[in-house]
């Protein structure tokens, strides 16, 4: 089993927290979140145009951005935090660019070095994914569709296999 399926299989309902990287000391937020009960940790990765978040992320994405948050940045903090916590299970989401500017496997390959479990893509449909999905597939990070209540039934399939 991976992490998230553990996670998840637990008798009590999951608590998923999130956390912007680079807004404020991530390493002591991380810690607390695992400390205060956190099955799982959502690491949000700042994102100048991130329109699918409402008022508090978009300003923890501007200040993470201030204070010069990068992607490797990212992918340190999230290595750092699999070294101290190798059994919570950690997964990056944000947005297509930054994910896919250097090529999807690329992407898997530093998720796969940090430790990383899974990936939200919020802005990258299952219908117009053929390079993300399949390369974080391949390296073995579960990647994580989002459904919403007015997903309809025709299309629900798609996303949960996408």
């Amino acid at each position: 089993m991976t992490r998230l399926s553990t996670a998840f299989s637990k008798s009590h309902p999951a608590l998923v927290a999130f956390i912007t990287a680079g807004d404020g000391d991530t390493a002591a937020n991380l810690d607390a979140l695992v400390a205060g009960g956190a099955d799982v940790i959502e690491l949000g990765m700042p994102f100048t145009d991130p329109m699918a978040d409402g008022p508090v992320i978009q300003e923890a994405n501007i200040r993470s951005l201030n204070a010069g948050t990068t992607t490797a940045d990212i992918f340190a903090i999230a290595s750092a935090f699999r070294k101290r916590h190798p059994d919570t299970p950690l997964v990056l989401m944000g947005y297509a660019n930054p994910m896919t500017i250097r090529g999807g496997d690329w992407f898997a390959s530093e998720c796969n070095k940090a430790g990383v479990d899974g990936v939200i893509c919020v802005d990258i449909p299952p219908e117009e994914d053929p390079e993300l999905g399949p390369a974080l597939r391949s390296a073995g990070i579960d990647l994580i569709r989002l459904a919403t209540p007015t997903t309809d039934v025709a299309r629900l399939p798609a996303v949960l296999d996408g």
